[in-house]
């Protein structure tokens, strides 16, 4: 039987792309492009059967890049954010695309409450005031967690799990998700936005949730926690409601990454930046190669897939008479 093209595209070296698909043995024919940019990849589609997605973004999967795959028959993404490609170009073409969906759930829930005790507790502002010979126990204005009301901003994996965790740390916790719950912690967006001591971000970016959250509409003193992406949050509105009546923020995410030289959110000392990296642990990468080869498996043993997030069917069959590998 002639072996899938599988043709990888995360930004890893080729050896180490080719050990991660080792156990698939002779059944996949590993490609990556020849470099890392638009044409590479564009030269590079038109024989592939599976695409290993770009976790970085770079190399998305638009329409044209679609058109340009026509024995395309499955997309693994190997994340939970699927933001680049093109979904229901995807989907008109009859290819399914699959995320890790609950792989970085705790991960991602830990720095959420980290990254919230750090600015409440004023962590970084505190560890550059005595690196710099001061000493302000008085001066600092911490506050504590604890009783602080907390709303989350989307209800996957993650949102449930930050659930858990801000609960256990003595927090009254709200959230607000697409899917309207029957459940007493459930609130209309407005309100978790409004009433929330600390609003936790963690909701997928899709055309329905692009500048979904205004923080100038939070409350006094409150603290923005973002995880998800950068453009779920209206950039604008968080650097005016910073210089004003925010007390903070905690951003991994962001419109533009890396964070240019000379971006507003760089001057503010209350506001904590991280790389991208709240979903970065050992065990989640594990997670993520976990999931990853199960899918990859599925298909060549014509098993359904987990995790389809187009709409599409679970099954994935070869185009053009092309036969699975057994």
């Amino acid at each position: 039987m002639t072996p899938w093209d599988l043709l990888a595209l995360p930004p890893l070296p080729e050896g180490v792309l080719r050990a991660l698909v080792a156990p698939l043995g002779e059944r996949v024919r590993l490609r990556v492009p020849a470099r890392r940019d638009r044409a590479a990849l564009l030269r590079a589609l038109p024989e592939a059967e599976i695409v290993l997605g770009d976790w970085s973004g770079e190399l998305a999967l638009d329409a044209e890049a679609v058109a340009a795959a026509p024995m395309l028959a499955f997309v693994q993404q190997p994340s939970v954010g699927v933001d680049g490609h093109d979904l229901a170009a995807l989907a008109a073409a009859g290819v399914p695309l699959a995320n890790t969906a609950g792989v970085s759930a705790v991960a991602v829930a830990e720095w959420c409450l980290s990254a919230a005790l750090a600015v409440r507790r004023k962590l970084t502002q505190a560890d550059a005031a005595v690196r710099a010979g001061r000493w302000p126990q008085l001066e600092l204005g911490t506050s504590e967690l604890s009783g602080s009301k907390v709303g989350i901003v989307g209800y996957g994996p993650i949102g449930a799990e930050c659930e858990r965790l801000f609960g256990a740390f003595g927090c009254e916790v709200s959230y607000w998700t697409r899917t309207p719950r029957e459940t007493a912690a459930f609130r209309p967006l407005e309100r978790v936005v409004a009433e929330s001591d600390v609003l936790v971000v963690v909701i997928a970016l899709a055309e329905q949730t692009r500048a979904l959250v205004d923080p100038r509409r939070m409350k006094q003193g409150a603290v923005l926690v973002n995880a998800a992406r950068g453009g779920v949050v209206d950039q604008a509105a968080l650097v005016e409601a910073l210089g004003g009546h925010l007390g903070g923020a905690a951003l991994d995410v962001f419109e533009t990454e890396p964070l240019p030289a000379g971006d507003p959110l760089l001057g503010f000392a209350h506001v904590l930046l991280s790389p991208h990296v709240a979903g970065v642990t050992g065990q989640s990468t594990g997670r993520v190669v976990e999931a990853v080869m199960a899918n990859l498996t599925a298909v060549l043993d014509g098993r359904p897939v987990a995790y389809v997030v187009n709409g599409l069917a679970p099954d994935i069959s070869r185009k053009f008479g092309h036969s699975p590998v057994v």
